[in-house]
């Protein structure tokens, strides 16, 4: 049986002003375990902003948001950062990469801050970089590999805590068609073969046509939501 990961219920973020802009309004969303499901609609349509009001980087101004049983919403800003830490991969647009660490140690990162122990970091990390194509790779600093490589180190980083899922923004956007090919078939066979749940934020086609469900964001409303 599918287990429910993220359900949201009435959620808005209204920006004030001289006009109040709803960046989401009123979106009542499930997300399954195992989904690989994107995010999409025009520029402005809320995609982002729903996408770090999920993974807890933005506050709502309005409703809920449950993670595997856990309200987000009521949480403090450091029990938000611990949260994250422990249930939440992000994939950004720009790598956020740190430029001084190798791939092996911005991917074992988050668990240095988990307190892992080196053994585990090890197996784990020389796992995930292997997987992402990266094994020869480990001791190379971000200048020293392309921007689809700096993305695959990203997605090994996002995988190392073992989240209960995976927000991935706009994350082919700054990659050539064979880097973002590549990145979205590792990002596939994950979701397959290890039940990684990916949520995406795009405008890419490539991502849309991969995806298992396409839900549809026009002025901070959802309105389509397809399963394939």
């Amino acid at each position: 049986m599918s287990k429910l990961v993220i359900e949201t219920k009435d959620l808005y973020k209204i920006y004030k002003g001289v006009v109040n802009v709803r960046a989401v309004d009123g979106v009542d969303l499930q997300i399954e375990d195992n989904e690989f499901t994107a995010i999409v609609g025009p520029s402005g349509s809320g995609k982002t902003t729903l996408l770090n009001i999920i993974g807890g980087l933005d506050r709502a101004s309005k409703g809920s948001v449950v993670v595997n049983g856990t309200e987000i919403t009521k949480k403090s800003d450091n029990e938000l950062i611990d949260f994250r830490l422990k249930h939440i991969g992000f994939v950004f647009q720009s790598y956020n990469l740190i430029p001084v660490l190798s791939a092996k140690e911005n991917t074992e990162f988050i668990m240095l801050m988990q307190g892992v122990d080196k053994k585990k970091r090890d197996e784990r990390v020389t796992s995930l970089l292997t997987q992402v194509g990266l094994g020869d790779k480990m001791d190379n600093k971000p200048t020293q590999l392309s921007g689809g490589q700096q993305q695959r180190v990203a997605v090994a980083r996002a995988l190392a805590s073992k989240p209960d899922f995976v927000l991935a923004d706009e994350p082919t956007a700054n990659l050539d068609s064979k880097s973002a090919t590549n990145l979205l078939d590792i990002m596939a066979k994950l979701n397959e073969e290890e039940g990684v749940t990916f949520i995406f934020s795009t405008h890419d086609q490539r991502v849309i046509d991969r995806a298992k469900r396409v839900i549809t964001l026009e002025d901070g409303k959802i309105v389509s939501d397809i399963r394939k």
